[in-house]
């Protein structure tokens, strides 16, 4: 059994379009360990908005497994279209590159992109009513999107809860 884990590797797999949770089941119904990576993305309608998930990387998810015994399974399961491949051969991924992502899971199981803010940080607001208005990272509120903000408006300091995604780091 040692040997099978030593020749299973981290793979590229192409799905079909807006098939990556499909492939994923299909996938570990073969016993073959997936990672979809997804993130949450803000539409808006209107005046309304709300967030949806999606994959990381569209059409693509990762596979473990061994190329050797399960190539021909991974590329006719429903959902794929092929592993990624380059001469013919599958192309490994580093096993850091999975962990790298992994990393940037939030606990809502999202990627979190882009730079965290940390205590201090000096903030600019980008929309909304206090457009422009600049400010000092206090902290995310209860594990939502909203952030607090300290600021520092005609000698009267304030603080203001605001969507995370409104914001930006400034120097």
């Amino acid at each position: 059994m040692r040997e099978l884990h030593e020749a299973s590797h981290w793979y590229v797999v192409r799905t079909k379009s807006k098939q990556e949770d499909r492939a994923s089941a299909n996938l570990m119904a073969w016993q073959v360990q997936t990672f979809t990576p997804k993130v949450k993305e803000k539409q808006t309608s209107g005046f309304a908005s709300h967030y949806v998930s999606k994959p990381l990387f569209s059409r693509y998810i990762f596979a473990h497994f061994d190329a050797n015994r399960l190539l021909h399974h991974i590329n006719y399961t429903r959902g794929v279209e092929n592993v990624v491949s380059f001469d013919g051969s599958p192309v490994p991924v580093d096993d850091t590159v999975i962990d790298m992502i992994r990393e940037r899971v939030g606990e809502d199981g999202f990627v979190r992109l882009g730079e965290e803010l940390k205590f201090g940080d000096r903030i600019r607001i980008n929309s909304g009513p206090f457009e422009s208005l600049v400010g000092i990272f206090h902290g995310h509120v209860n594990n939502s999107d909203r952030v607090r903000i300290l600021l520092n408006a005609v000698k009267y300091k304030t603080q203001l809860l605001i969507d995370g995604d409104l914001i930006e780091r400034t120097h």
